[in-house]
């Protein structure tokens, strides 16, 4: 378990939030305006099974809650991988790397561990809301956003609420057909996707394919281009060209007032942010070819605020 050296701010009244992945869990004390005054972190027991998860999640609440002596935690906003009804509250599905996680009740166990209201949503939809609520997407009616790390996912905000769809899965952008990835095999079993060229594995995979020496993961990557291999540049330049590519196609149908991008696979630079703009200005229609793209600024926190801010919601 890993945690913040020193509050950034302090608060009498806040709600706690948790950003869990499979990998990584977060959780953090947020005030109404946005601001994170505590975190702390620790490893997902993602293999260990739903409770085990939750118990962490927990721990981490509970750690928070003694540390903020004299301050109410009124609520728990929760953004977490997988499909989310957040109706219910429910895991609706789930990969494997969440063993056990689809048909958790994740509103209703974490309030009998943490005795607080609780609210759920999808992490990547979480950090869409971070971002529209108190990030660079302050004050757009419409944003579409897009994480791009280990998988690939989206969000539609409108109005500032998140579009989830008639089955709550709306945003699976990774999953859609894209030119650059070929027959390429994508994590969902099908071949053709998005995510299968774009995501940091797909990236990691292009570059052992075409030099036939394999890499750890990206970050493998980005050090052979610093390092001047010139196919670890063509692998990054494709990866921005083909996020670019399917940007512009969602452009073209939600006509959004701005794109956010977020997601460790924009940690590569500038070369792929380039590359990725270029894309979007070649794909949409003229008359939408001025709709920003920006970077995400909340960075990790982004899920964390964008779901404290629905945890605020739940309290008024």
């Amino acid at each position: 378990m890993s945690e913040a050296s020193t509050p950034r701010a302090a608060a009498d009244e806040v709600v706690a939030a948790l950003d869990i992945g499979g990998t990584k869990t977060a959780a953090a004390l947020v005030t109404r305006q946005g601001m994170v005054v505590d975190r702390v972190t620790a490893t997902t027991p993602g293999r260990a099974g739903a409770t085990a998860v939750l118990d962490t999640a927990a721990d981490l609440v509970h750690l928070l809650t003694a540390r903020a002596a004299g301050t109410r935690v009124r609520a728990l906003g929760v953004g977490s991988a997988g499909v989310m009804d957040s109706r219910t509250g429910r895991v609706l599905s789930a990969t494997d790397v969440l063993t056990g996680w689809a048909g958790t009740d994740l509103r209703g166990r974490l309030r009998q561990l943490l005795d607080i209201p609780v609210t759920v949503i999808n992490d990547v939809h979480a950090h869409a809301l971070g971002e529209v609520r108190h990030g660079t997407a302050t004050g757009y009616e419409t944003v579409l956003f897009l994480a791009v790390g280990t998988g690939i996912g989206a969000s539609f905000v409108a109005g500032g609420s998140v579009l989830a769809g008639a089955h709550s899965a709306a945003g699976h952008a990774g999953h859609q057909a894209s030119p650059y990835a070929g027959s390429l095999r994508c994590p969902c079993g099908r071949r053709g996707h998005l995510e299968a060229i774009a995501a940091g594995p797909g990236l990691a995979k292009e570059y052992a394919r075409r030099t036939g020496k394999p890499v750890d993961d990206l970050r493998s990557v980005a050090a052979r281009v610093e390092a001047g291999d010139e196919t670890a540049r063509e692998v990054v330049l494709l990866g921005g060209t083909a996020v670019g590519s399917a940007v512009g196609g969602l452009v073209n149908m939600l006509d959004p007032h701005a794109v956010v991008v977020g997601g460790g696979v924009t940690g590569l630079g500038e070369p792929w942010w380039r590359a990725l703009r270029s894309a979007v200005r070649r794909e949409t229609l003229p008359s939408l070819c001025d709709v920003p793209v920006l970077a995400s600024t909340l960075g990790a926190d982004a899920p964390l605020v964008g779901a404290a801010s629905l945890a605020w919601e739940a309290t008024e």
